[in-house]
């Protein structure tokens, strides 16, 4: 099953942890520490305050004014910090919101996205659009845009199959996503110095 049907036919709770991975893989590139979004998902599996907790990440990771995020720079690191803020910016303030599905669906669009900007491979030449690797196509793929693919593959098959059962491990699929994007971003640091 592809991604774009794995979030088409998510539960609440699967769409809401499906945006929720994706961000707090993505977190790295705003400094964030992470444990900045532990307490959303503790919400997510205690039914807490996740309106009151992701108000607390907006304020710590200096995303209170969405409209910051609107200009992008032609850097790609700058590029990429702007699409995880829309994406923090963007997250309802109710986890069962209407517009969950939608939310879950831009930042499966925006990680994947990000992971493009950062892969320094050679093998992601861009022609081939995140659309097409959501809806199953592969041909081309960078190691790390296709492991953050298996990554919401992985955090949507699990909250389908499991439930809230499913919490723990999608937040260790995201944790291991984390390590990887923080070390990208890290090596990339290194290199411009």
């Amino acid at each position: 099953m592809s991604l774009v049907d794995l979030i088409a036919q998510a539960d609440e709770r699967g769409l809401a942890v499906s945006g929720l991975a994706c961000l707090d893989r993505c977190v790295p590139l705003l400094g964030g520490d992470d444990e900045v979004l532990r307490p959303l998902w503790s919400s997510l599996a205690d039914g807490g305050a996740w309106g009151e907790y992701l108000e607390q990440a907006r304020t710590e990771l200096d995303v209170v004014d969405p409209g910051r995020a609107a200009a992008v720079d032609d850097d790609d690191d700058d590029e990429a910090a702007v699409l995880v803020r829309r994406m923090l910016a963007a997250a309802p303030d109710d986890p069962s919101a209407p517009d969950l599905r939608e939310w879950a669906d831009a930042c499966s669009v925006g990680a994947l996205r990000i992971h493009r900007l950062l892969d320094a491979a050679a093998g992601d030449t861009g022609t081939c659009p995140v659309s097409a690797h959501r809806e199953g196509v592969t041909d081309g793929i960078s190691p790390l845009v296709a492991a953050e693919l298996r990554r919401q593959v992985t955090v949507l098959e699990l909250l389908a199959g499991r439930g809230a059962g499913g919490l723990r491990p999608a937040l260790e699929v995201s944790t291991e996503g984390r390590r990887v994007l923080r070390a990208v971003v890290s090596r990339r640091a290194r290199g411009r110095s």
